[in-house]
């Protein structure tokens, strides 16, 4: 097909990661980079024109498919002006800040007819979905156990620290592991329990840079997640991943070797070990998986196929505010103090 005409908005690190897979796919073609400022691009993006003004570029350009991956409040105006412009769009997760605006995206996607792919990069992960669907071979009700801590310093904390200018850990990273709970539990979530704390007087007031929540579903399974970023963060089981039913468990095991500040470790597994009541353990070995960019180059095929393919994005784009709106709730109830009914 035709390449992709393609604008990258946001050059951070998801966003370089984008901009190289499109580069390096002949279903895409860049025709334009937006960010804020300049950052320091790898040589394979030096050539390609820059703007620092994201609605200048969508003006100039008319792309066809606008990847968006800047800072969270501003990924929802930004999808809703590029499907307006007439493009599709691919954006980081979470979709939005308020699940207010993830239904107005979701709602101008079926106006326009406009394909959206949220960067839920483990839908694109062959542990995680070997994960899965040993979780619901062995069925419910469930046990979810899950957590992401980060060890930041340096530049990545000043990353997490203008994250959290707008979103908490809980809601950036959570989004991920919800929606991995609801791939495993087809019930829906009713309630939200939340609690977290600010541990950095580098932290903007109001916000907080540790958090966990339970969530609870309508079949009976519970959930767990957690979430710190910065330089106090324990090294210690930074990297759980559990799942638990009456009839065993399934769990990502990572070698004692990793460390919660290498990217790679956040996708990347050791094994997984599923554990059969009355029948042992059998291990499952996930060696050459791909890595961080490897999954960005998958992610960015799934965009070309879905927009050649014309694939049904409904559901997709569903869950996707389905799971925001549980870490939103989890959100509320840190401030609160108080359980969330969904």
């Amino acid at each position: 097909m035709t390449p992709l005409r393609t604008l990258v908005a946001g050059l951070g690190n998801m966003g370089r990661s984008h901009a190289l897979a499109y580069h390096a796919d002949p279903a895409f073609e860049i025709v334009g980079l937006a960010n804020r400022s300049e950052p320091p691009l790898p040589a394979e993006l030096q050539g390609y024109e820059q703007f620092r003004d994201y609605g200048r570029a969508l003006d100039a350009l008319r792309p066809d498919l606008v990847s968006i991956a800047t800072y969270s409040d501003s990924h929802a105006d930004y999808a809703i002006a590029a499907m307006r412009a007439g493009a599709h769009v691919f954006v980081e997760k979470p979709l939005a800040t308020t699940g207010e605006d993830a239904d107005r995206v979701a709602a101008v996607a079926q106006e326009t007819g406009r394909k959206v792919v949220v960067g839920y990069i483990l839908r694109h992960h062959p542990s995680w979905q070997r994960l899965i669907a040993e979780a619901r071979a062995l069925g419910g009700p469930f046990v979810f156990r899950l957590n992401l801590n980060q060890q930041s310093s340096g530049p990545t904390w000043e990353v997490h620290k203008a994250l959290m200018q707008t979103t908490p850990p809980i809601v950036d990273c959570g989004v991920h592991y919800v929606d991995v709970m609801c791939q495993i539990t087809d019930a829906p979530p009713v309630e939200v329990r939340g609690m977290g704390l600010r541990l950095s007087d580098e932290i903007a007031p109001g916000m907080y840079n540790y958090g966990h929540f339970q969530v609870l579903f309508g079949d009976g399974s519970v959930g767990w997640y957690e979430a710190g970023w910065g330089p106090m963060m324990s090294d210690t089981a930074f990297f759980v991943k559990d799942v638990i039913s009456p009839n065993g468990a399934v769990s990502i095991r990572m070698p004692e070797s990793a460390r919660s500040d290498d990217i790679d470790t956040h996708t990347r597994t050791s094994l997984l070990r599923v554990h059969r009541v009355g029948q042992g353990d059998e291990d499952l070995s996930m060696t050459d998986e791909p890595g961080h960019q490897e999954l960005c180059d998958r992610e960015a095929a799934f965009v070309a196929h879905a927009i050649s393919g014309d694939l049904d994005l409904s559901r997709h784009l569903a869950d996707a505010v389905a799971s925001l709106k549980v870490c939103l709730a989890a959100d509320e109830s840190v401030r609160s103090g108080q359980p969330v009914r969904l």
